[in-house]
């Protein structure tokens, strides 16, 4: 993704004038963040629409290297820095990263996916989202493009995830939990959440090997409003089987993997590339088209 227009460089400019946050512009022309000794880059993984099979959004990663040559993970970024204000720096820094990366320079309509550590959310007692939306409003983005995924670690406590929904979606932002395969009392608990219903359940595609049946679990799912985004879908399998159950948006490195480049033109299936199953030989190469036609859409 070329970021190089002038609107970006006024954009990376007022993050830098109305906050403290390290950030400049590295050769390449992405944006970077500077954490202690270390450099942190955006990479984005493509969330597709099962319905239109076009790029509904991508989901926002953090990669770290101290000292400009070693990877490290950003779980050991953190530790670098002492009790909560150095983690709240932290978490403010990388998503300030995210949007200046992924809105700067170019007109689309994608959504931004980013994910909530969920130490903040108890560093943060009160108003969370309100100093990301500070930086939203100084690039000129609405919170709606935004979608916050709340960590699962959240669902042990369903009063502090109400609490912490109600926060995020009183600034205007779109939210995502996770279903946590925790059994039949889940559904209960999401009921439990009215009327702050998210606006997302994310369930790994992987709950296909333990449950015999998905479609139950989807079908309640969308009774409380809610879309279905199946991730982690890794295998030809998978992607058939959560179409089948009624998946409303899909993620996965079978589809797409965490990039720094950024498309928001591709389609399901591609035009120019093809996807190996993991049974198909060398000589049998399958189209993702293949994949979809054998769901039934």
């Amino acid at each position: 993704m070329s970021i190089s227009s002038s609107q970006e460089k006024d954009e990376l400019a007022r993050i830098q004038e109305a906050t403290d946050y390290a950030v400049r512009r590295a050769e390449n022309g992405s944006i970077m963040g500077h954490f202690f000794n270390c450099s942190l880059s955006s990479v984005f993984q493509p969330v597709f629409d099962a319905k239109t099979r076009s790029v509904a959004g991508h989901a926002a990663y953090i990669r770290s290297v101290m000292n400009e040559e070693n990877p490290l993970s950003p779980w050991k970024v953190l530790s670098l820095g002492e009790g909560d204000a150095p983690l709240v720096r932290f978490d403010r820094l990388c998503r300030a990263v995210h949007v200046l990366n992924y809105f700067s320079g170019s007109a689309h309509e994608a959504n931004l996916f980013v994910t909530i550590q969920p130490r903040l959310l108890e560093a943060v007692k009160d108003d969370h989202g309100r100093a990301f939306k500070r930086i939203l409003d100084i690039i000129g983005v609405e919170t709606s493009r935004v979608v916050i995924e709340i960590p699962a670690e959240v669902n042990r406590n369903w009063k502090l995830l109400k609490h912490v929904i109600s926060n995020y979606r009183s600034h205007g932002y779109r939210i995502a939990i996770n279903h946590n395969d925790a059994g039949d009392d889940w559904v209960a608990e999401l009921a439990s959440l009215y009327p702050l219903y998210p606006d997302m359940v994310r369930l790994e595609a992987s709950v296909l090997q333990r449950l015999e049946d998905t479609r139950p679990l989807v079908e309640a799912i969308h009774h409380f409003g809610a879309q279905v985004l199946f991730r982690e879908i890794e295998t030809a399998r998978q992607l058939t089987g959560v179409v089948r159950a009624g998946a409303d948006l899909l993620q996965g490195r079978f589809l797409g993997i965490p990039a720094q480049a950024i498309e928001f033109d591709l389609l399901l299936p591609p035009t120019t590339t093809e996807y190996r199953s993991a049974e198909a030989s060398p000589e049998r190469v399958r189209t993702l088209q293949h994949y979809i036609d054998a769901a039934g859409i």
